[in-house]
């Protein structure tokens, strides 16, 4: 799987066509609206269908920690290249609202967080760089938000 996504992951357009035909997100209603080609912003949302809504008629929680579970781990992957290894090592939701129609999340890395890794591992060590994401409906209101938690280390030279 790694293989077939690094091939993808070469030009923007290329990992946004191939994550949104990916079976878990197309399943669920998951759609990356945007790359920017440096790989360091991206825009994803999710509709309410029949398929991802709870009981109450809401957004299916796992639908929505799912909407944004692996992008700063790809994106980050992607902007430091092969001399990191970088995994997703944790992550927390808070629900705030319920989920009612398309929802929206933002993911922007910036010259600071980048900086940030790069001061973190320069000598080998391991980071755990904790971000927020927050899931808003179409009006901005807050649905949920999301902490994600990274592992990433300097490969050894």
């Amino acid at each position: 799987m790694r293989n077939l996504l690094s091939r993808f992951t070469r030009s923007p357009k290329g990992l946004q066509w191939f994550l949104n035909l990916y079976g878990p997100y197309l399943g669920a209603g998951v759609r990356v609206d945007y790359l920017a080609d440096d790989f360091r912003e991206l825009n994803v949302s999710m509709g309410l269908h029949w398929y991802n809504r709870n009981y109450v008629g809401t957004h299916f929680g796992g639908s929505l920690y799912s909407m944004v579970d692996p992008f700063y781990m790809l994106m980050v992957m992607t902007v430091l290249g092969r001399d990191y290894v970088v995994w997703d090592k944790a992550a927390d939701i808070e629900f705030v609202r319920p989920g009612k129609g398309r929802v929206f999340a933002h993911f922007q890395l910036t010259d600071a967080m980048i900086n940030d890794i790069r001061a973190n591992t320069d000598g080998g060590e391991k980071y755990l760089p904790c971000w927020p994401v927050e899931i808003v409906d179409g009006d901005g209101n807050r649905v949920a938000v999301v902490n994600k938690t990274l592992y990433i280390r300097r490969k050894p030279a």
